[in-house]
């Protein structure tokens, strides 16, 4: 028997199942960042343990490795830790990962002889990193953690390593790590306690730059970490406040099936109001800007919060026929016979009479629809509004009788 071959594409979805591209973009920045620092590690393994014990002073560190060597060395364990943002679909690890690719291409390019290769790496990289720009939407306070931690870490080892290299530029001479380290922090904070200053135009200028680079890593680290936080609770506050008032002739869909999903879209595309509601930690798919509400769909006060006394119709969309069942009682409960109007999913044909026990106002049954609708255009039979109303909402025959009689 021939083996049925699989399609490129499918085999390529299950590839992605597997390698997603974040972590797979991740990896990648990782490596590159790696590559651009490999020739300090290397000199630094080079040289026995013994010899840098030697060295005097950091001038005689600065001199073997070398100062331009430092900003390599940043550059490249900056995007090792930005890769962890890449991972949790960070949109400011995104952001950051470019502009450190940005540098490291411009300088494998133009100031790393013979490394062509990392810069043309480089330059794939950030293009596919701006090609899967989607994938990386999540404002997360762990991710402007991160971003705080490195660009602060960056800017001290600047400071430090700078402010050795010019020790003899301030008064008094800076000699030691430890007074380098102390000058940098009074710096970045903007404290200036006069006790240590600069008395040449290039030690000048290096401070006037720890300064404003201060003033700068210290605003958007704090508002990489507070702006989600801030979001988050005003989010929470506009919804679990003021939403509520507002909710008025809208649609409330319980659940989120892919069904409920395609629902939501399609109703929100004709204008309609739509407060969606789904339990507590499940996983959903709905857009950001969503009116959603976390809680037990099948709650009378879930339902109420959701603005069920003044809206038109409930969707019980779940999976789980009981469950839709439980969200009908649950509405007609909270709002009597003059509320707003259920329709239950039936996931499973044989559960449809338990369902109409409940007496929602309409009955959706996914399998019967299809089985009757592809009976129907395999026999040539014609499709009327009424068959298809009557097909949609799974009327028995007995109920259609009724309401052509």
């Amino acid at each position: 028997m021939p083996q049925t071959r699989i399609p490129l594409r499918h085999r390529f979805r299950k590839v992605l199942a597997f390698f997603p591209p974040n972590w797979c973009l991740a990896i990648l920045v990782a490596l590159d960042g790696y590559a651009f620092m490999h020739p300090v590690l290397r000199e630094v393994r080079a040289r026995e343990y013994s010899f840098w014990l030697a060295l005097d002073n950091w001038h005689e560190v600065m001199r073997v490795v070398g100062l331009l060597e430092i900003p390599r060395l940043v550059l490249g364990v900056g995007l090792q830790v930005i890769a962890i943002g890449l991972i949790l679909k960070a949109r400011i690890a995104w952001a950051f990962s470019l502009v450190l690719l940005i540098g490291i291409g411009t300088f494998a390019i133009l100031g790393d002889g013979g490394r062509a290769g990392l810069g043309i790496y480089t330059l794939v990289l950030l293009i596919a990193l701006i090609a899967y720009w989607r994938r990386f939407d999540r404002a997360s306070v762990t991710a402007g953690s991160l971003f705080a931690l490195v660009s602060i870490l960056s800017l001290l080892i600047y400071a430090v390593f700078g402010t050795l290299y010019l020790g003899n530029e301030f008064n008094p001479p800076i000699l030691d790590a430890a007074t380098a380290l102390y000058f940098s922090i009074v710096s970045m904070s903007t404290v200036g306690y006069g006790d240590i200053t600069p008395h040449s135009t290039t030690a000048r200028l290096f401070t006037a730059s720890i300064i404003i680079l201060g003033i700068t890593v210290f605003a958007t680290s704090i508002s990489a970490i507070a702006g989600p936080v801030i979001g988050g609770n005003l989010k929470r506050l506009v919804k679990g406040r003021f939403s509520t008032a507002m909710r008025k002739n809208h649609i409330i869909i319980a659940g989120a099936t892919p069904l409920a999903l395609s629902v939501y879209d399609g109703l929100r595309r004709r204008g309609d109001e739509v407060t969606v509601i789904v339990p507590t930690g499940m996983p959903q798919e709905y857009p950001a800007a969503t009116d959603l509400i976390e809680g037990d769909p099948s709650s009378v006060e879930v339902l109420r919060n959701a603005g069920v006394l003044h809206a038109r119709y409930v969707l019980a969309l779940r999976d789980d026929d009981a469950e839709n069942a439980f969200i009908v009682l649950a509405a007609k409960e909270a709002t009597g016979d003059q509320g707003a109007k259920t329709v239950a999913l039936v996931n499973t044909s044989k559960h449809l009479e338990k369902i109409r026990r409940v007496q929602p106002d309409l009955v959706f049954s996914v399998q019967l629809l299809g089985a009757e609708l592809l009976a129907r255009a395999i026999n040539g039979e014609p499709m009327d509004s009424q068959a298809i109303t009557d097909l949609f909402f799974a009327k028995s025959a007995a109920q259609a009788k009724t309401t052509e009689s």
